[in-house]
């Protein structure tokens, strides 16, 4: 079992910067490839961003340029990095890890985009 905690969510205004974290319990090497999913309220969570256990990214076509993920094995810790804030980006974004059997998710942290 690991546990996900993110954090560095909070109030930015448009065209602001912010860097969430995501902190596992275990190394996340041991997980297939990490995530970072958004959800606004009556709408499905959305994936946004993953980095693979090998260190590959991907990033949803609607994102590419603005969201960047990264990782510190050390620190057991994914980041995600979102330039250019906009009131669309709005959300709930979560921290998740798959792999083989399992399905791992953070309680989220709430990015709100406001002037």
């Amino acid at each position: 079992q690991v546990q996900l905690v993110e954090s560095g969510g909070g109030l930015v205004q448009p065209g602001g910067s912010l860097t969430l974290s995501c902190v596992a319990s275990r190394s996340i090497l041991i997980i297939t490839a990490m995530n970072w999913f958004r959800q606004v309220p009556g709408k499905q969570r959305d994936l946004v961003a993953s980095i693979a256990i090998y260190g590959s990214t991907n990033y949803a076509e609607s994102e590419k340029g603005r969201f960047t993920i990264s990782r510190d094995i050390a620190k057991n810790t994914v980041y995600l990095q979102i330039n250019n804030l906009k009131p669309e980006d709005t959300a709930v974004y979560y921290c998740n890890g798959v792999g083989q059997g399992y399905n791992y998710w953070g309680p989220g942290t709430q990015v709100t985009v406001s002037s």
